[in-house]
């Protein structure tokens, strides 16, 4: 740690809290020497040494705060020529406890046991054995040290605690904003599983009444009226994945069930009456017991290849493949012709449906393949019943 000059208090921080110490440690290391000289005084001893040795340890103590060790030493120093620093010396030893390792305190304990050897030698005090007023002295600094040491230990360890609560509480910002940006993710899957393939119907639709405007009026009436359904229905199903999201895990939605595997030959129709040839092949032994996970997972997975089908090779037939038992796991295959014009762009957002939907498929437990060959595109999920 780098210590400071008394010159630079206030160009670091906490410089006026230690200012504010200096002036504390001088008004107390003075009584104190003032006392230890008036008691000096009422002995009949000579008070010169005393005195200076005092005002110089009185003028030291404020260097304590910055650079203890060295300050707590030159005490010790004045309190082998003189009692009256012993007060200051013994103010610095535990300064030194309070801020500096435990083996640092000991050896300025040390020094000031040792400095009081000298003094006790060189001036003996009256009136007790040089051997009991050395045991005091080892006692008083033993104390010092021990003190000093239990607050040092007792700060460390709230500055843990204070630590280990602004972690928890950063911790537990990072697992809000990471739940927030689960639920947001979760929110545009639905949403995109949902509306894509409702709006890819819509888009059949306008698109017939775009490029048919010579078509009887009851077939526009007609595709007018599909459009105007489709909307509402969209609208419906987005209100319902929006009800979904806000109920708590697990809870159920009272309106409409979730999509499942039985719910796959309605989608088919859909798809059939906007016009594209969908062929579906159901071979699913004991449809009724799928998991519910594994059902709706499947329900996304057709809903996905049936909506890219129409996005990018519109008029290619699909065919549609359900199979599996308990104890094998469920597993869907579509497959579907590629556009013949390789230049056509692809519409916007093209590749993220896959993204999402593979994601969700590991989620559930399976996996999920896809490709392009032999001029058709061809994904396959495996997805676990287990048995």
């Amino acid at each position: 740690m780098n210590e400071v000059t008394f010159g630079q208090v206030d160009a670091v921080p906490g410089g006026k809290r230690r200012l504010a110490g200096a002036v504390v440690l001088l008004a107390v290391s003075g009584v104190l020497i003032a006392v230890t000289v008036w008691g000096r005084a009422q002995a009949g001893g000579e008070l010169t040494l005393d005195i200076a040795v005092g005002a110089a340890g009185w003028l030291l103590s404020p260097l304590l705060l910055w650079r203890p060790v060295p300050a707590a030493l030159a005490l010790s120093v004045l309190a082998a020529l003189s009692p009256a620093a012993t007060p200051v010396s013994s103010m610095g030893v535990l300064h030194v406890a309070q801020r500096r390792p435990f083996p640092v305190a000991a050896a300025a304990g040390a020094a000031g046991i040792a400095a009081h050897v000298v003094q006790g030698l060189w001036q003996p005090s009256r009136g007790i054995s040089f051997g009991w007023w050395l045991l005091l002295i080892a006692l008083g600094y033993g104390a010092l040290v021990g003190w000093g040491a239990l607050i040092r230990a007792r700060r460390a360890l709230l500055m843990s605690l204070r630590e280990r609560a602004r972690r928890a509480e950063a911790e537990q910002g990072r697992r809000v904003a990471e739940a927030r940006m689960a639920e947001r993710t979760r929110i545009a899957r639905e949403m995109h599983d949902v509306l894509a393939h409702r709006l890819s119907l819509l888009a059949t639709y306008a698109g017939a009444l775009e490029y048919r405007p010579d078509a009887p009026p009851e077939r526009l009436s007609q595709a007018a009226g599909v459009v105007r359904a489709g909307v509402h229905q969209a609208l419906e199903e987005l209100r319902e994945v929006i009800l979904l999201l806000r109920a708590e895990d697990g809870a159920e939605d009272g309106d409409r069930p979730q999509p499942a595997l039985g719910d796959v030959p309605r989608l088919v129709a859909e798809s059939r009456a906007a016009g594209a040839a969908v062929e579906l092949r159901d071979e699913v032994a004991g449809a009724a017991d799928v998991p519910p996970l594994a059902g709706r997972t499947a329900y996304r997975v057709v809903q996905e290849a049936l909506t890219n089908a129409r996005k990018h090779a519109a008029g290619r037939p699909v065919r549609v493949v359900l199979e599996g038992r308990a104890g094998d796991g469920l597993v869907v295959d579509v497959r579907n012709g590629l556009r013949e014009d390789a230049g056509h762009a692809p519409p916007p957002g093209s590749g993220t449906g896959l993204v999402g939907l593979t994601e969700r498929v590991r989620l559930a437990g399976g996996r999920l393949d896809h490709e392009a060959a032999a001029g058709e595109f061809r994904l396959r999920a495996w997805l676990p019943w287990p048995a």
